[in-house]
């Protein structure tokens, strides 16, 4: 009777508050610093061209990164409800296969949007929601292989959204330095979605999903995810000193280098340190982030 009566009480259309709670806000930040470092990165934005950078950033953090949490929510309900059965949809406050559907309706919102920003930014869009839906959908599921789940977040949590802001700012494809630094911070982005992993390592590892903390054991991937993170900002370092910014290359360095003291402290204790390290390390390295597009934008 009590399994009736909790079955019965639960919601047959979710609220508002789950549907925000599927497309978790907090993870947009990300793709939309990452676009307006895109943006500043193309320098001065005409008066025509202000539109574009709006509605885009909206397409990279509500629409594309709303649209791959819901994506990743719905293919991982039989995970979350090991690691965090809390969670909106195995918690049942996203009842029956509306996860599924939000996740649909989103992706279509996003091609719509992304048609009014050029056939650049459309094609972008287009990568970015195949590889949200490759990432954790089968057949492809690329997350089961921490490899290449980690490396198609990189690419389109900061990569695609810096490229596409660059495009939508200028209006055509930016230069080689745009694409660079856009690459260099994307593939730096891997050790960032390592660090995301060791809170499910008991889970992943139950399902079959061979995150890095899995297959590699969580001090090895502790290392790993520093320096991930670590070596493509020593390559920008390089780039900027090379391209005559060395202001900012020296800036970028120091926080490089406070990243790499903090390491040892995570590799100490990785699952209990890595929350610590992300937010630390994380913040350091979008940052640079920003310092690098002030000091390469024309």
């Amino acid at each position: 009777m009590t399994l009736a009566h909790t079955a019965s009480s639960r919601p047959k259309v979710p609220t508002p508050g789950a549907v925000l709670a599927l497309l978790k806000p907090v993870t947009w930040f990300p793709p939309m610093w990452a676009f307006a470092c895109g943006a500043i990165s193309a320098g001065q934005i005409t008066s025509d061209r202000w539109f574009a950078v709006a509605l885009g950033v909206l397409l990279a953090g509500p629409l594309l990164c709303g649209t791959s949490q819901a994506v990743n929510d719905w293919f991982d309900r039989h995970v979350d409800a090991i690691n965090e059965p809390d969670r909106v949809i195995p918690s049942g406050r996203m009842p029956g296969r509306w996860g599924l559907g939000v996740a649909i309706v989103n992706s279509v919102l996003s091609m719509i949007v992304a048609s009014f920003l050029g056939m650049t930014v459309f094609v972008a869009a287009a990568i970015g929601l195949a590889l949200a839906w490759a990432y954790s959908a089968p057949p492809f599921r690329l997350k089961r292989n921490g490899w290449w789940g980690n490396a198609a977040c990189g690419f389109s949590y900061e990569s695609l959204p810096w490229i596409t802001a660059a495009a939508a700012a200028l209006g055509t494809l930016p230069n080689g330095q745009i694409f660079a630094v856009a690459l260099l911070y994307g593939a730096g982005a891997i050790g960032i979605m390592t660090l995301n992993d060791f809170k499910s390592m008991e889970g992943d590892t139950q399902m079959g999903i061979a995150s890095l903390p899995v297959q590699m054991g969580a001090r090895n991937a502790a290392l790993f995810a520093g320096l991930a993170m670590i070596v493509p900002q020593i390559v920008v370092i390089v780039l900027l000193v090379t391209w005559s910014h060395v202001w900012s290359a020296a800036m970028i360095g120091a926080l490089t280098l406070a990243q790499a003291i903090a390491l040892p402290r995570l590799v100490a204790d990785p699952k209990g340190k890595a929350i610590w390290y992300s937010a630390l390390g994380v913040g350091l390295y979008v940052t640079g982030m920003m310092i690098t597009a002030f000091a390469i934008r024309p």
